[in-house]
This record gives structure tokens, sequence and C-alpha cells, in this order.
């Protein structure tokens, strides 16, 4: 089921999302076709102003064709959708020089250099000729000063993809849409993309960025979980790990394993944990879902004392957002655990 986004805060605590002057994206009941067959339907969402929204899911599950749609690339077949206060067919110059798209293949002049692709990217929107500066300024940003001179079918797959980058921001967008712009690049590059996009929100860039890597949830302000089409749920990092684990998750590991009954059974009765409590090991390991992490700790620390029972250590377990994602999309397609 979709999810209408807002400004979502799902459990006590959590973060708010950034916002600077509400939703910069909305979307409503987005649906498209190709021969009759749907590809994306009935999505809902909003992306603040100012917000990382990552929009995550496996290949071929529509994040691409929700991006075009968003562009103006595509018409939806049905549905409402704004960007920047505008239907994406009724977009002015103004307003397109306000986008910034990045496509998931390199589609730049190969026979140019670094920095003609660029400065070709920079007379498309209009820019001065005294654009020297911008255009240095950019290639330094994206780490390839010292590649101006080289063709661009001479550079690496990850340093075409940093030009890329570098050709989609030349005309100082606000919006930015990035389609896949981490796939098939290595790690280490993988957490620099990040570390520029984090320095684009902190100059009052919005991002949204499509991504495969479920892993990349944990950069992002909001994220849209997608499958088969269908946007599943929209929501925090932290929120997401609530809903696809029920709640937050304690490992506690005693010096002897402890008897079923009735400690067990005593544990899943207290009034903060949510559901049964498992079992890690066949020694003293034991993972419980609770409210709030922070304040039950104290409190089962307390629970063991009064039991006589010693602890070992207990702290709160973060799942992997591989484990999230797959927990998602199996509660919200019914499909059995």
């Amino acid at each position: 089921m979709a999810v209408n986004a807002g400004n979502p805060i799902s459990k006590a605590g959590a973060a708010p999302v950034p916002s600077r002057g509400g939703a910069i994206i909305r979307a409503v009941g987005l649906t498209k076709e190709f021969a009759g067959q749907a590809v994306v339907q009935d999505v809902t969402f909003e992306v603040p102003r100012g917000a990382i929204f990552g929009y995550i899911g496996p290949s071929g599950s529509g994040k691409t064709t929700t991006l075009r749609m968003l562009t103006g690339i595509y018409q939806p077949t049905s549905g409402e959708v704004t960007v920047l206060g505008r239907h994406p067919s009724d977009f002015s110059q103004s307003t397109r020089e306000k986008i910034g798209y990045m496509p998931q293949l390199f589609v730049l002049y190969p026979e140019l250099t670094v920095w003609e692709n660029l400065n070709f990217a920079a007379s498309i929107y209009g820019m001065g000729l005294r654009r020297g500066k911008r255009l240095k300024e950019l290639l330094d940003f994206v780490e390839l000063g010292d590649a101006r001179n080289k063709l661009a079918r001479q550079i690496s797959g990850g340093m075409q993809r940093r030009l890329s980058l570098a050709a989609t921001l030349v005309h100082d967008p606000e919006l930015i849409f990035l389609d896949e712009p981490t796939a098939g690049i290595d790690p280490v590059l993988r957490r620099k993309f990040w570390d520029h996009f984090k320095q684009l929100q902190q100059e009052g860039r919005t991002l949204f960025i499509t991504t495969q890597y479920v892993g990349e949830t944990t950069h992002c302000d909001l994220v849209g979980v997608m499958a088969e089409g269908r946007l599943l749920v929209v929501d925090t990092p932290d929120g997401l790990r609530e809903r696809a684990m029920g709640g937050d998750l304690v490992e506690v590991y005693t010096e002897q394993r402890m008897p079923d009954t009735p400690y067990l059974r005593q544990l899943s009765e207290l009034p903060f944990v949510r559901g049964r409590v498992r079992r890690l090991d066949d020694a003293g390991g034991l993972q419980l879902t609770v409210d709030e992490a922070p304040t039950a700790m104290p409190a089962l620390v307390a629970w063991f004392k009064e039991q006589n029972v010693p602890i070992v250590s207990i702290q709160e377990y973060l799942p992997p957002f591989d484990d999230v994602f797959v927990h998602l999309v199996k509660k919200e397609t019914n499909v059995p655990a």
C-alpha cells in the first residue's frame, strides 16, 4: 500500500525530516502503462524541500520509470504529479533550469575532453563565457581537475560517472535527480559520491536518488521502497527498521542458558516487549523486540537482576538494511516469512 510521506516521524525521538518550505515533489496515484502493462502503479509520495529522498528497489521495480515521469520524459497514464509547483508537461524554461538530471548511462561525448564536455554542458544552459571558474570548481568538487585534458573515452567508468555528476550540477540546480548514480562503482568511490550528495544537501539542494543498493538507505532522510511497480512504504531509515522488525531489537547474553519456562514466558509478558523472545544460540543469547531500546535496556537489566540471572552483555541490534528490505517486502506483499 502506498503511503503519503509528508513529514513522517515513525516513533518517539526520531529525527524530523529536513524541510525548507514544504514539498518540492508531490505524486498522487501515479501510474504508467506500456502496451496495457502497468510498470508503475498507484504511486503516492511527497519529497520535502531540502531532503535526500532515496527510491530503492531491485532492477525492474519501476524506479527509473517513476523518475522519468517526474522529469517530464514520460507522461503518466494516470495520476497527478507536481515538481516545483508545476506539472512536468508545463515546465517553463526557468523551471527546467532549476532541475538537474543524471541518467544511468554515460551520455556525454567520448571524443571530447573532460573540460570540453563540461564546457558543452554549460553552453546548453546558456551560461556566460566567463564560466571557467565555475567549471574548475566543479571538476575539483568531483576530483577530476587533473583529468581535465583527457578524452572522456580514456577515463575510467567511475571517472565518467563523476564527470556526469559535474555536468548535472553545472547550472547550479536546486532539485537534482540521480538515476542509479552509484551502480557498478567500487565501495570507496560510492562513499565519495554520498559525501558529495551530503554536501549538496548542506548547500540547500533537494536530491531524488534511485538505487538498488539497499545499504544506501542509511544516507537518506526519507526512503521509498519499490517492488514490482508498487511503492510499498515511505518512511525514515529508522522508521523502516521499526516497520520491518516490529520495534527495536535488543540482544542479551546471559552467563547460562535460561530455561524456556518460566523465564522466557515472563520476559515476553513484560509491557515493553513485543512478541516472543528468540534464542540466538544454544547458550545464553536472546533477542527481544521492544518499544524503545534506550528505555527498555535499563528495565531489562533490572529484571534480570531480580531473577538473579547474571548478564554478560546487552545492546541494541541494528539489522542491516538488506534484512530490513526483505522483511518489508514480505510484510507489505503478504508473503509468508
